[in-house]
């Protein structure tokens, strides 16, 4: 579930930079001292040494401006050259620019990753579409005893609660299998309704922000939900199961007031998120400045809008659910020609974790369609709602998904009859 305010950014600071400097090779930096996001660690910029000559200064400034950032605000922060970018790295001097070598056309090295594209992937018989093929689900939020601490969680008169967690889970646990069947190897970023973090609140007071009016408590329990969470779960992902694409598994809700007498509405919709979209205030952050070209390097936009439009309009097709229109003044957001129900959004998530990312943002729990499908619970066959017959909201999800994905795959890589 996406609501305004949920990120939990560290009070952002603008820096007084001296001029750009001459190209100069750049060297690894030492622990720098500058504005990070919450609980970020510092960048190595070093590590972008391996995105030498993969990217032309024309794709480069294209990305940049058109996809990954919504205002201008990178333009202090990064000097596109002729031949290079000198992106200031917040760190202290001789290690405050980083130069990144464009290639020249014709001459573009492959950029360096370890995830695969469909197109990566080695002819497959067509009744495995995504065999050879490493997915990890991560199902959103917490759930169980956490749910009304993280805010995914309210109740209506004598009705179950309703706990995002728990039902993302339940989703990923009928997809996990059906993901299989197909070929696929399937890992799950949590498998139950427990934190990754070894973190808690308790721990996290000291890191809270002081220019609050709100209690150190309640902003160190963001801390740990929102922040360390996440954080703890981009680690496993980077660092142990390195899938090729992770499926971030999220239900949708509009503001619904008291979570003890909540406000029912009556719309739904769908929308997936892909990285990108960065705001001034974000770029301006090193650590998110950082993970900004870590992504437009690797191209993951191009494999993320590839899976998620089929995805889209697969599940659309399935559930009957129309897309969702961010507001038109929305600073942090960026339509997708041409994909009615894909946004760029930078989130946590989908900057932290290292290969293509799709964020799932579908129905509206707090929709009077939506509340009672949830209400029904898991029910077998088909049942009527708002005069169709519909399986569970939670099977549902799942056959959406799978076929998303087996549509897309089938069609975006070499199959044998």
């Amino acid at each position: 579930m996406i609501l305004a305010g949920s990120l939990l950014l560290a009070a952002s600071a603008f820096f007084i930079f001296k001029k750009f400097p001459p190209s100069a090779a750049p060297t690894p930096a030492p622990p720098p001292s500058f504005k990070l996001s919450a609980l970020a660690r510092p960048p190595q910029w070093a590590d972008l040494e391996i995105f030498q000559n993969t990217i032309t200064r024309e794709e480069f400034e294209h990305l940049l401006t058109t996809f990954y950032t919504t205002g201008e605000g990178w333009r202090p922060l990064i000097e596109i050259r002729e031949n290079e970018a000198a992106i200031l790295t917040g760190a202290p001097p001789p290690h405050d620019v980083f130069t990144l070598r464009f290639a020249s056309q014709g001459a573009t090295l492959a950029p360096p990753r370890h995830w695969k594209s469909a197109a990566d992937l080695s002819p497959t018989p067509r009744h495995l579409p995504l065999a050879g093929l490493h997915i990890a689900i991560d199902p959103g939020h917490i759930g169980g005893e956490w749910a009304q601490m993280e805010e995914r969680w309210f109740t209506l008169g004598t009705g179950l609660p309703v706990q995002e967690g728990d039902m993302t889970l339940e989703v990923a646990k009928l997809l996990r299998p059906r993901l299989e069947a197909l070929g696929a190897r399937i890992s799950l970023v949590r498998e139950q309704n427990q934190p990754v973090t070894p973190l808690r609140p308790e721990s996290l007071i000291a890191s809270a922000p002081t220019a609050s009016s709100e209690s150190p408590r309640k902003l160190a329990e963001r801390l740990f939900y929102r922040t360390a969470e996440i954080h703890a779960r981009a680690e496993l992902v980077n660092g142990t199961l390195k899938p090729d694409l992770v499926l971030c598994l999220h239900f949708n809700a509009e503001a619904w007031g008291d979570p003890h007498n909540p406000t029912l509405i009556p719309r739904t919709h769908l929308h997936l998120l892909i990285n990108g979209g960065y705001s001034d205030e974000e770029i301006l952050l090193a650590d998110q400045r950082f993970a900004l070209l870590e992504k437009l390097l690797q191209r993951t936009q191009r494999e993320e809008i590839l899976v998620g439009s089929t995805i889209a309009q697969t599940f659309s097709e399935i559930s009957g659910l129309p897309p969702y229109q961010y507001p038109p003044e929305s600073k942090n957001v960026r339509a997708i020609s041409g994909q009615p129900f894909l946004w760029a959004r930078n989130l946590l998530a989908n900057r932290l974790y290292h290969c293509p990312v799709i964020f799932m943002e579908p129905y509206v729990m707090n929709s009077t369609l939506d509340y009672a499908r949830i209400q029904a619970g898991a029910y077998e066959g088909l049942r009527g709602f708002d005069g169709k017959m519909r399986p569970n909201i939670f099977l549902e999800y799942a056959d959406a998904m799978t076929t998303g994905l087996k549509n897309h795959y089938l069609k975006s890589r070499v199959v044998t009859d």
